[in-house]
């Protein structure tokens, strides 16, 4: 017998803390009935139309994803509207819908976590510990195992992550040596005065906009600081989805769990 939507839930929240959210967030169910037996489970970084469609048209009773679709306050759900779209078509599809955000970037197989983990980083650390366990936190320092450019690890970087309109940016010098890395899956600008930002060779993030980036870029020629590498928000997260969905696997043996390959980066091309 398949497990209720409460029990897969409830697996959830036992890998990925509610009590690790930041206090904005709005991880957890979003719509779906906790009695519902789950057969499998799709995963995607964003709940959009085209990750709701492909879960329903695989059979999913649940679609994880790791950006809330009602993270801010909405007025109405009608479906002449993005989020009201979305979810009348899991909703008549019989599939559920639950996020895991914040939540899932502290822990020890989070977000960073697993970025670090692809760059292959030693001695990694939180960037910021959680109080209440040192070892998880938010964003990930550590050790390249041996120095290399910065262009180097812009090119593993590519390597790494799949393709985007946006690709990498970089701000510093492409062959300054690098070797201690800070990172922050997601949108990361919040750390850039971080001691152990500041303290990095290179900083890894995404969403830089022009003022935190630029006054980062010329308080590192005065001062000191990391070179910056910019990496789609979508991208960096999605590497996430299959060590999540590893981990759902290993507590819910017979539910089936998949990974949209679906790009949801919302650039479609760049012009350079």
């Amino acid at each position: 017998m398949a497990p209720t939507l409460a029990r897969v839930t409830e697996v959830a929240h036992a890998l990925w803390p509610l009590a690790g959210a930041e206090a904005w967030d709005a991880p957890g169910l979003v719509a779906g009935d906790p009695a519902a037996e789950v057969s499998s489970v799709h995963l995607a970084v964003d709940a959009v139309v085209e990750t709701a469609d492909e879960a329903v048209e695989r059979g999913a009773q649940l679609l994880l994803v790791h950006h809330p679709l009602l993270l801010r306050g909405v007025t109405s759900v009608a479906e002449d509207r993005y989020k009201g779209a979305v979810l009348a078509r899991l909703i008549r599809g019989g599939c559920a819908l639950l996020a895991a955000h914040t939540n899932a970037d502290i822990v020890a197989d989070g977000t960073s976590a697993v970025l670090a983990g692809r760059l292959g980083l030693e001695s990694v650390r939180p960037i910021v510990p959680s109080t209440a366990d040192a070892a998880l936190g938010l964003g990930r320092v550590g050790e390249l195992p041996e120095p290399m450019t910065l262009g180097e690890l812009a090119r593993g970087l590519q390597e790494i992550l799949p393709a985007t309109a946006q690709g990498i940016r970089g701000s510093g010098d492409y062959f300054a040596e690098v070797q201690r890395v800070a990172l922050c899956a997601g949108a990361g600008d919040s750390l850039l005065g971080h001691p152990e930002v500041r303290g990095a060779d290179v900083y890894i993030t995404s969403d830089l906009r022009h003022h935190p980036a630029s006054e980062a870029r010329e308080e590192a020629r005065v001062a000191g600081g990391p070179a910056l590498l910019d990496v789609s928000h979508w991208a960096a997260e999605w590497l996430w989805l299959e060590e999540a969905a590893a981990s759902l696997r290993e507590a819910l043996p017979g539910v089936t769990v998949t990974v949209s390959e679906l790009r949801t980066d919302p650039w479609d091309f760049a012009l350079i």
